[in-house]
Parts: C-alpha cells; sequence; structure tokens
C-alpha cells in the first residue's frame, strides 16, 4: 500500500503521516467536541461523522487508534439558554448531553475512547493556569486572568497570521481590565446567578480554550498529539490559544498534525436559526437514513467545503439505493457462500491509494460505485461469480466508511397493498413513456410508503425498503 499523507494545517502542505510513537503504531487524536446547549445541527454531523471515518480507517490499516471528543458543559450559550428557558444550569446541560448521545446513535458514529466534560477537569485547568502564572504568560486582575498573547513569540504561526494582524482584521471584545486588548481569558471571576467553581483567585470558571489545550494532553496521556482536529472556524482564535497555552507549560510541541474540515452552509448561505435555514441532524434522519447523510458528506473532500440542499439529500439517497440494490439483486438471484477478492485486487488499490492521499472520500466513492456498476452489469449479464467478486470489496468499503447497513438486505418478498400496485403500474408507464419527471416522483412516493424501486435491464423491480 501507499504511505498516508495528511494535510497539515501548521505547514500549509501534505505531510507523511508518522506517529510520534517509536514504533509507529499507537496514535493519539483529539478532537473538539459539542457544546451542549442545544440539539446538534447537520454542521456538527460533517465534523462528528468526518473524523469518525479517519480513525476508522487508521484503524483498518492497523493502527492503534485513541480518539478523544470533549464535551463543552460551561459556555457563555449554555447560561444564556438557562437563562432564556428558565431552567437550571445543569438541566439544560444534561438535557443536551442526552440529546447528542441520542444523535451520535442514530448517525452511527463511533463512541470516542474518552469524551471528557469540561467541568470535570476544573482542577486540573487551574493547574495549568498556575503554571502559565509562574512562568509570566499570564496575569490576573480583579479575579480574572488573562494570557498575555504577546509574550508567546510563535503566536499566529497556525493561522498564519501576526498578531498586529489579528488586531486589525478581527472584532476584539472590549475589556478594560486586559494588558493588551489581543489577551485573552484564561479564567473569568465569578458573576451573580453562573456556576462557579473555587480557584486561588476566588470563584469562578474556566475560559473556553484552555479546556482543550488540557483535556487533550490529560486524557491522551502525553505532552504532544498526533493528530489534532476540529473545524476551520476553530483555527483562530480557539486552537491558536490552545497551543499558546500548552506549549508554555509542557515546554514540547502541542501537535505535530492539525487537520480542520471545511464548513457547511445551506444553499449557499452560512446556516442560521435568524435565516431561518438552521437544519438539525434530527430533521434530516426524519426524511433520510444516516446512511444517506454520511454518502452526502463523502461526496465532498473533508477540507472543501460543503453546500448542503433537499436535492442533493435526494441523489445521495439514491446512491443508497444502487448500493442495496446490488445486494438485494445478487440474494434474488442466488448467491451463496463466500464472497472473494479475485478480480477487484486493482480497484482495492485504487480505493486505498484515494483514502492515503489527505482521506480523499470523493474518489474513493469514485471507486465505490465503479465496483457497484460493473457488479449491476454481472448480474444483469449473468455473471453471478463476477458480481460476487466485487461485492466482496464493496462490503470492506462501506465498512470503513461507516455505512455496513447498506450491504444486509433482504430479497424482495411479500405482497402489497392495492394502492402501491397502481403506483407501480403508474410509474411503468411513465417509464414506458419517458416521462421521468413523473416516474421519479412516483419512484419518491414509493420510498415513502416503504417500497424501493430500481431499474434494470429486465425493467422495473421492487423491494420492501
Amino acid at each position: 500500500m501507499t504511505p498516508i499523507t495528511i494535510y497539515n494545517t501548521l505547514s500549509r502542505r501534505k505531510e507523511p503521516f508518522v506517529p510520534l510513537d517509536p514504533e509507529g503504531r499507537r496514535v493519539n487524536i483529539y478532537s473538539c467536541g459539542v457544546t451542549v446547549y442545544d440539539k446538534c445541527h447537520i454542521g456538527h454531523a460533517r465534523s462528528l461523522y468526518i473524523f469518525d471515518v479517519i480513525c476508522r480507517y487508521l484503524r483498518h490499516r492497523g493502527y492503534e487508534v485513541r480518539f478523544v471528543r470533549n464535551i463543552t458543559d460551561v459556555d457563555d450559550k449554555i447560561i444564556h439558554k438557562a437563562n432564556e428557558t428558565g431552567k437550571g444550569f445543569e438541566e439544560v446541560v444534561d438535557e443536551n448531553i442526552t440529546l447528542y448521545q441520542r444523535d451520535l446513535r442514530n448517525l452511527g458514529v463511533s463512541e470516542a475512547d474518552k469524551e471528557p466534560r469540561a467541568t470535570h477537569n476544573i482542577e486540573a485547568m487551574i493547574q495549568d493556569i498556575q503554571a502559565l502564572l509562574v512562568k509570566g504568560f499570564a496575569y490576573e486582575v480583579e479575579g480574572n486572568v488573562y494570557y498575555r498573547v504577546r509574550r508567546f513569540k510563535d503566536y499566529g504561526r497556525l493561522s498564519g497570521q501576526g498578531v498586529d494582524q489579528m488586531l486589525e482584521a478581527t472584532r476584539i471584545e472590549q475589556d478594560p481590565l486586559k494588558e493588551d486588548p489581543l489577551d485573552f481569558v484564561l479564567w473569568k471571576a465569578a458573576r451573580p446567578q453562573e456556576p462557579s467553581w473555587e480557584s486561588p483567585w476566588g470563584r469562578g470558571r474556566p475560559g473556553w480554550h484552555i479546556e482543550c489545550s488540557c483535556m487533550s494532553r490529560r486524557h491522551l496521556g502525553c505532552e504532544t498529539i498526533d493528530i489534532h482536529a476540529g473545524g476551520k472556524d476553530l483555527i483562530f482564535p480557539h486552537h491558536e490559544n490552545e497551543i499558546a497555552q500548552a506549549e508554555p507549560v509542557t515546554g514540547r510541541p502541542f501537535a505535530k498534525y492539525w487537520i480542520h474540515h471545511g464548513l457547511l452552509t445551506i444553499n449557499g448561505q452560512k446556516m442560521a436559526k435568524s435565516l431561518g435555514n438552521f437544519i438539525t441532524l434530527d430533521e434530516v434522519l426524519e426524511r433520510y437514513p444516516s446512511a444517506a447523510l454520511k454518502l452526502f458528506f463523502l461526496q465532498s473532500h473533508y477540507r472543501r467545503p460543503v453546500d448542503f440542499s433537499w436535492d442533493k439529500m435526494a441523489e445521495a439517497h439514491k446512491a443508497c439505493d444502487r448500493i442495496r440494490g446490488l445486494f438485494r439483486k445478487g440474494l434474488d438471484q442466488g448467491w451463496e457462500g463466500p464472497l472473494t477478492r479475485q478480480g477487484v485486487k486493482d480497484k482495492e488499490q485504487r480505493f486505498y491509494a484515494a483514502m492515503d492521499d489527505d482521506f480523499n472520500t470523493p474518489q474513493g466513492l469514485a471507486v465505490l460505485f465503479d465496483v457497484i456498476h460493473e457488479g449491476h452489469k454481472a448480474l444483469d449479464e449473468g455473471d453471478t461469480d463476477g458480481a460476487r467478486q466485487g461485492a466482496h470489496l464493496v462490503r470492506r468499503i462501506v465498512d470503513i466508511l461507516g455505512v455496513k447497513e447498506l450491504t444486509m438486505v433482504a430479497p424482495a418478498r411479500g405482497e402489497v397493498s392495492p394502492e402501491i400496485q397502481e403506483l407501480l403500474r403508474r410509474r411503468q408507464e411513465a417509464r414506458r413513456q419517458k416521462d421521468y419527471t413523473t416516474s421519479d416522483a412516483l419512484r419518491e412516493a414509493l420510498r415513502q410508503k416503504g417500497v424501493i424501486v430500481e431499474d434494470g435491464k429486465d425493467g422495473q423491480t421492487w423491494r420492501h425498503a
């Protein structure tokens, strides 16, 4: 196999992936997780799924991956939600952690090895802040502790901007207690009606940035992480600040590779409740299975932005049916026994080459659907053995991509109601008349009633979903 290369945001180039482990097998990965003040939206879903695929692929390639994904359970957004709804702070947190865990299950994303909560790591954060104070990278004013940005000479290395550029380009929150407008808070003094904890500087709560730089090292058990992951919107200031906090404490690089995924838009617009285009994961999964959403995400390289639309989801769902159709058709034609790799090694190599090249899932999917196309063709021509060979590779690929359910099908069977029979008849007639708009509309109507329709050499076939 080819070596794995990863685009490193820190160096701005693709680099061979070489773990820090002297034996080259163990890999420590940290991803910034959700802030639990509301349901997961589809932007969260992309982040959760993409990093799950990366971990799955590395494990498939033989690496011993330890993956930590945090939960931010103390934050201004959570406090605002509690005040807005009249609920207690802890009630908001508990409700949304339950919803988040349900969303992970519904999306079919693997559990992280550890998922630490910020409020369970307060003491460790206080220790890091104390170390920064001792070394002169932080200062305390009226119970607040701030980080001296200009003291860290490499600040801006990740985002590629100098501190003066950042000061000009970024709206900085005005705070008269700061020595410098660029400085950021490590510890916030307690305010009335807000959660707080005891500290050497009085009661208060940690700033957002100190959570991840502390919990990543603590729960991965290392001073330098192999891979730190997150969205591009976190590069500055969050990830930049994590580096600035961690490296003075340990005296070592914070992370070797930085991976950032592109952001998600809705029909070309930024997703926002104020625009009325805020789509939760729940809303998508009410209309389509999770595998369709995953295929939609995989069609774009993880570093690229992705634009969501319901039309694109419909296309992704058709792609799911194409995969299922191969296995359903194969079962109907009586293939049995073990599937083999014979005859598909070249395509297997193409898939691995795509994934080894910075986890290029669009190219990987192209290989998958090439095999699917040839499998359907083989079955239509009566070449059951040829189709079975391709099906073996399909199963390996969909397992890596976390959509194994697409191959778990049964032969078409059973009776349908007169209503379904009439819809099937009308669709067959629409196909005969080459009225593909009506044909597609009837296919969707049948899908919503639990019947999947497929077209092949022998015409229209159907099965129960």
